[in-house]
């Protein structure tokens, strides 16, 4: 009398990702995805603590990105990937502000 065999180990599931470039255009904080492609090679942009200095690096939901964009440092915990650029509403659906670090120095640009 044979066993039947144990059911394989599942596949892992990849964990959905989006360029940062067009997370950026679709979270409207750019007003086109070559302004956004331009600022990340430009290397202001860190995501994750980590600098980045290209529009491909990979988003994914949970992350922490950290931006100048005015006179003001934003940061941002990523909520949504998002499918299209939709209305502001939508957008701010995307992404909560963090609030700043208690203590730390104001950052003037």
């Amino acid at each position: 009398m044979t066993r039947p065999s144990a059911a394989p180990p599942p596949e892992p599931v990849a964990e959905a990702t989006l360029r940062l470039d067009k997370w950026l255009w679709h979270a409207r904080f750019f007003k086109s995805r070559s302004q956004a492609a331009a600022f990340c090679a430009e290397g202001r942009l860190r995501l994750n603590r980590r600098h980045i200095d290209r529009a491909s690096a990979p988003v994914r939901v949970g992350d922490v990105l950290t931006f100048p964009l005015g006179k003001a440092i934003r940061v941002v915990r990523v909520t949504a990937l998002g499918k299209r650029r939709g209305p502001p509403a939508e957008a701010r659906t995307l992404y909560v502000d963090l609030p700043e670090r208690a203590g730390a120095p104001p950052v003037s640009l």
